[in-house]
């Protein structure tokens, strides 16, 4: 039942008599007696007593202040004095509280995001723009917390000397090809092995790699040395693939005139060595019968000659003089009369086919005449 029902007689805002209290009045009474408590009024007992309540009520205020809770994916670490001293498990704690003690509570499970971005030059002396995401936890909240001192500026500083440490080993056609997929597993394992050196307690779990561009204030430049590389390679194919095809070609005719000249050399000693034998063998025959083999040579020589002459030569009996015969003259002669004959009928035949329209026809007397 309500205070203020109807036969319950007891309203907590009227006096016994049943007049109204007045709120402002109650506030006022109990300003004055807090007033008492803290100045020590209403006597040496009563100011004694207000002062010690008030001192435990500090005390456990104080006291209150060590509580704390951890949840699942933390962890407490309890310093007393700067000093490490334990590190809380989830659930609530109490702890010394400050000065003498305090907590840092550490997300251990927690993965944040990183964000990196540099300009770096590789070694090929190329300006690269390079824009990466860098995922990390807090694995080792000790170590965390007092291995290194500005944790979050150190993995900024590692992370952009291990990606350069990357970048300015490799060459910008490697890292823009077959290269650009091992930027990040290769900058993640250096950072990891360097944070570990340092004992910082963050363990990358992943790098992604979002841009990999020129900066737009070397882009003409870089367009320029990219194409003259270009160019450069093209003209090294060129001479390549020329000398591939000129040397075989060398090559083969060397081996060509290598072999004839070896054949050559073959046939010549064959020859030389046949006419050896020949010689021989003829020694052998004139030594047996050297007027028969006189007069065969010397036919055998006079056909040659005359096989290959066009003169004639006759022996006259009896008379002791020679009669020469110039054959090839007498041919020729022949010939060229032949040639003249025919060029003279061609040229008559040509006029009379021009002129033969205006002749009249011959009579028969002279068709008789030239006919006799």
């Amino acid at each position: 039942m309500a205070w203020n029902e109807p036969g319950n007689g007891k309203d907590p805002w009227k006096k016994k008599d049943g007049t109204p209290n007045d709120l402002d009045k109650i506030v006022r009474n109990w300003q004055k007696r807090l007033s008492g408590i803290l100045s020590g009024g209403g006597g040496p007992s009563a100011g004694s007593s207000g002062g010690y309540i008030l001192a435990v009520l500090l005390l456990v205020a104080w006291a209150l202040t060590g509580l704390y809770r951890v949840d699942e994916a933390e962890r407490g670490v309890l310093q007393r004095f700067g000093a490490y001293t334990v590190t809380t498990l989830p659930g609530l704690h109490w702890h010394f509280p400050y000065p003498i003690e305090t907590v840092d509570i550490v997300n251990t499970n927690a993965v944040d995001n990183y964000p990196f971005r540099t300009e770096i030059l590789t070694a090929d002396e190329q300006y690269v723009f390079i824009q990466m995401v860098v995922q990390f936890r807090r694995s080792d909240p000790v170590k965390y917390s007092f291995e290194v001192v500005d944790p979050e500026s150190t993995l900024h500083d590692v992370t952009e000397s291990a990606l350069r440490e990357v970048i300015g080993t490799s060459t910008l056609l490697a890292l823009v090809t077959e290269g650009r997929d091992q930027i990040a597993p290769s900058t993640r394992e250096i950072l990891q092995a360097t944070l570990d050196s340092y004992g910082a307690g963050i363990t990358v779990t992943s790098i992604s790699l979002e841009k990999l561009d020129y900066p737009q204030a070397v882009q003409a430049a870089v367009d320029d040395t990219q194409k003259a590389r270009n160019d450069r390679d093209r003209f090294v194919l060129e001479a390549d693939t020329y000398a591939k095809d000129i040397i075989p070609k060398a090559r083969g005719r060397a081996a060509r005139v290598l072999q004839d000249a070896e054949a050559y050399r073959d046939r010549v000693i064959a020859d030389a060595a046949g006419d050896a034998a020949r010689f021989t063998a003829l020694l052998t025959e004139y030594q047996k019968a050297p007027r028969v083999t006189r007069d065969r040579l010397y036919i055998e020589a006079i056909e040659e000659v005359y096989a290959n002459s066009n003169k004639v030569f006759i022996d006259s009996q009896g008379s002791g003089n020679l009669l020469y015969l110039p054959l090839d003259k007498l041919i020729g002669e022949q010939d060229r009369a032949r040639s003249e004959s025919a060029t003279s009928r061609s040229a008559g035949e040509q006029s009379a086919m021009m002129i033969g329209g205006s002749r009249s026809e011959p009579t028969p007397s002279r068709d008789r005449r030239t006919r006799q």
